[in-house]
């Protein structure tokens, strides 16, 4: 990318995270940040806006077989990121961009479905939706490759889609629930949005395989080059 175009799109970018942020601070009742605990399920999730800070996503994440899930694959790309033979995949992007899809994924991706299907979502939350989604599997990795490189990094536009994928991918598999009377759902489907009872991994567990084979398919070039070199 040319350094004038690159510094022009940096900073185009980097505006529209502060302004996302911006947007939730200022927000911060209708992203959940003031919801509290005794209040009731639907308002929370429907009339007040979705939850990217309210304490039913913190103990969301919690849930054992997502916590869990997160370390995996989170292991993954920190420990294996050396073997790869991407010079632009290294232990601290690989970490950031692990972490960051954890935190705000599954609430990304239900805030633009819920939106995209009528239910009363701001402007705001579904802007911040989205610059929560390209920051998290895009800029976050640009604006450090760039730092570190002094240059920015040739794989941009062919690592987007890549990471776009593997987080929407992330937040439908951390979304996934068990509603008695209507089995495996997403979460986001559902009036009790991120309140719903914690599900146990064995009652979503096949659809969850689904979604981790779909991320092993996009994910096989680079284990094929992490066994290779690992001979």
């Amino acid at each position: 990318m040319n350094p004038t175009i690159a510094i022009a799109y940096t900073l185009a970018w980097s505006a529209l995270t502060t302004a996302a942020l911006s947007l939730a601070i200022r927000h911060r009742a209708a992203f959940g940040l003031l919801m509290p605990p005794s209040a009731d399920i639907n308002t929370r999730s429907c009339a007040v806006g979705t939850p990217l800070l309210s304490r039913a996503h913190v103990r969301s994440l919690l849930t054992p077989w997502r916590a869990v899930s997160f370390l995996l694959a989170a292991g993954f790309f920190i420990l294996a990121a050396p073997y790869t033979g991407d010079p632009t995949w290294d232990r601290i992007d690989g970490g950031m961009m692990s972490v960051l899809t954890y935190l705000t994924s599954s609430w990304s991706v239900g805030t633009i479905v819920r939106a995209s299907r009528g239910r009363p979502i701001s402007k705001a939350q579904v802007f911040t939706a989205l610059v929560a989604c390209l920051f998290s599997a895009s800029w976050c990795y640009d604006g450090y490759l760039f730092w570190r490189d002094g240059r920015y990094p040739n794989t941009w536009s062919s690592n987007a889609p890549v990471s776009i994928a593997l987080y929407v991918a992330a937040g439908m598999l951390w979304s996934l629930a068990h509603v008695p009377g209507r089995g495996v759902v997403f979460d986001f489907q559902t009036n009790e949005w991120f309140a719903l009872p914690a599900t146990g991994f064995k009652k979503i567990a096949l659809l969850a395989l689904v979604l981790m084979i779909g991320v092993a398919i996009v994910m096989r070039p680079f284990v094929v080059e992490i066994l290779r070199l690992g001979h």
